[in-house]
């Protein structure tokens, strides 16, 4: 590994750290969605506890934690599987920030802005994927758990040498829904549009 890649690695976890939605919810005056709701600082959470705005404020920021270094680490010609690496370490920050105590997200919209620098096909069948998943099931997790295991699939089609790095990320992804996966079997896990007491 080069240095220039390791830079770029260290860079993304940095920036994956800055968790988007304790920091919107602080501009906004809203409780700490680390406390409340689901206690999960991502936009799902911010959405019961703080409406639509602020949930798209920390969804688009969330997203530009991913696109940012890998788009960079693209740009300066690093080889595909060290930017999966790359878009890993900016997960990594976004579930287990250095600067907030390492309580982070899940990391799906993180690893949607990582794929993003792929191709528009690519990132428009994900997003298509989770919203058909959304609207039909109405469950953000099981949304997100359907789209990153075909994801793989569909960057195989689109650019299948970026097949590895994207399965990587989503193993992460998957990994890191496993009490979402727990509850769903058990027909607890909550729905879209349902408020959680705070």
């Amino acid at each position: 590994m080069t240095p220039l890649a390791l830079v770029m690695i260290i860079i993304a976890y940095l920036l994956g750290s800055i968790s988007s939605a304790v920091l919107i919810c602080r501009i906004l005056r809203l409780p700490d969605p680390r406390g409340v709701g689901s206690n999960n600082p991502g936009a799902t959470n911010v959405l019961r506890i703080g409406g639509k705005k602020a949930a798209v404020s920390v969804l688009l920021c969330d997203m530009l934690k991913g696109t940012i270094p890998v788009w960079g680490g693209y740009f300066l010609g690093i080889e595909p599987v060290i930017l999966g690496v790359i878009a890993i370490a900016a997960c990594l920050g976004h579930m287990y920030p250095l600067f907030f105590h390492f309580k982070g997200g899940k990391g799906v919209a993180t690893a949607l802005g990582a794929i993003a620098p792929i191709g528009l096909d690519l990132t428009g069948m994900i997003i298509a994927t989770w919203l058909t998943m959304a609207v039909l099931f109405r469950y953000s997790s099981l949304a997100a758990i359907v789209t990153v295991l075909l994801a793989p699939f569909y960057t195989w089609m689109v650019k299948p040498q970026y097949t590895l790095p994207v399965a990587m990320l989503c193993c992460l992804i998957i990994f890191r829904h496993h009490q979402n996966i727990k509850r769903l079997f058990e027909g607890t896990e909550p729905k879209l549009g349902a408020k959680k007491s705070i």
